[in-house]
């Protein structure tokens, strides 16, 4: 892979460069690093506490599980229940793959998923059985717990975490794509805990080892993407509420996304015995459509990322702060898988990496501004970004 252009050199004595002039004219000087900025270090302070919180919980979580099964079962349950939390994470990985999320906020929700979701569900459930339960009423507690208690409960607690993170960091939740991220994040990290509960709960019967078998098969193997299924509704929705600019209206958005969330965990959990008389009729008419259904839609939504991202960096490209080749780089498939190699060839491959994030950064602040609803610190980040671009195709270039 070539560039068609080369940076300008810089001089100490020249203006800071105009953000929509581009950087054609040498003699230019680019602002301070764009991670300076106070807000910045706020926001990471709060995330660095919420992930201290969110640790301090699942350490709790573990101590309880502990109590029950006994900390050798906990572990190599734990073991078990990576097997479905990898195929989860390798999945999330596939959607998140063209614009990553930051790891700190994706350890996050998976902490909260993990933790906060689980102690949530634990705590609340019982008020919510204490409240809502009619032992006169058609359902007994076991199947009203399945089909009405789980369903409301755990994708309220899951949604939470969703929400935090969407309050958090504005700048990387800002479209469904994200919000699908975070949403199958959390509830990976549900299933994950709730994956040992069951475990734990089986392996105590008296047909184990066979009753585990069944249940890692049925949980870890057949419908490991559940829970993140669920919750995935509910960041597509705050991802929607982020992209037409709405923040203010996330209460209307997060009940719209968790109205799907619930529906769909009362399917998974009282599908059998409700609307089918055996699991394979059920898994096989309902649950593998829908994950089908996922897959295009998602397929779907990262086409739509990838040309609004053309797009919106085709505005800098006119400016004069990318050329054509770079467009292509950072906003097609092949361009990618060129870029990558030609960086990999040469020993830069991480200043490739940063550099394409830059853009995909860029790309993102600049549809938030188009839009018309970016803010005054929108159109800061815009310039830094600009700026920070330059100064990273100077580092990928130099002495080539």
């Amino acid at each position: 892979m070539r560039f068609t252009s080369q940076p300008p050199q810089s001089s100490p004595n020249s203006a800071p460069l105009d953000p929509w002039t581009g950087p054609a004219a040498p003699g230019a000087v680019p602002p301070p690093p764009l991670s300076g900025g106070t807000r910045a270090a706020r926001t990471g302070g709060v995330v660095t506490l919420a992930l201290v919180a969110c640790t301090a919980v699942l350490l709790l979580v573990a101590w309880f599980l502990s109590g029950i099964f006994g900390s050798g079962t906990v572990l190599w349950l734990g073991a078990l229940a990576m097997v479905p939390l990898a195929l989860c994470l390798l999945g999330l990985r596939w959607v998140d793959r063209w614009d990553p999320e930051p790891r700190a906020l994706l350890a996050l929700g998976l902490l909260w998923g993990a933790g906060a979701s689980v102690a949530g569900s634990l705590m609340v459930g019982d008020v919510f059985m204490e409240l809502f339960f009619d032992p006169a009423g058609r359902l007994d507690m076991d199947l009203f717990g399945a089909v009405v208690q789980a369903p409301i409960v755990e994708e309220l607690t899951k949604g939470a975490g969703v929400l935090l993170i969407f309050w958090i960091n504005r700048a990387h939740f800002d479209g469904p794509i994200d919000g699908i991220v975070y949403g199958g994040i959390v509830g990976a990290g549900f299933a994950f805990t709730e994956n040992i509960l069951y475990f734990g709960s089986s392996y105590a019967e008296p047909g184990a080892p066979g009753e585990l078998a069944t249940v890692f098969v049925l949980r870890g193997l057949f419908s490991p993407f559940a829970h993140v299924m669920f919750t995935a509704w509910t960041g597509f929705a705050l991802g929607l509420c982020a992209e037409r600019g709405r923040r203010g209206r996330w209460p209307l958005y997060l009940l719209v996304g968790l109205l799907p969330a619930m529906i769909g965990h009362f399917l998974w959990n009282g599908g059998v015995g409700i609307l089918f008389d055996d699991f394979l009729s059920f898994y096989f008419l309902l649950q593998v459509p829908l994950f089908v259904a996922s897959i295009i839609a998602v397929f779907l939504l990262q086409r739509g990322e990838r040309k609004l991202a053309e797009r919106r960096l085709g505005d800098y490209r006119n400016a004069g702060w990318f050329t054509d080749a770079e467009v292509a780089m950072f906003a097609t498939r092949a361009g990618r898988r060129r870029a990558r190699r030609w960086a990999s060839e040469i020993g830069r491959s991480r200043q490739m990496r940063q550099f394409t994030t830059t853009a995909m950064n860029l790309a993102a602040v600049r549809q938030r501004i188009v839009a018309g609803h970016g803010s005054a610190e929108d159109l800061a980040r815009e310039t830094a970004l600009l700026h920070q671009s330059h100064h990273q195709r100077a580092q990928l270039l130099v002495g080539l």
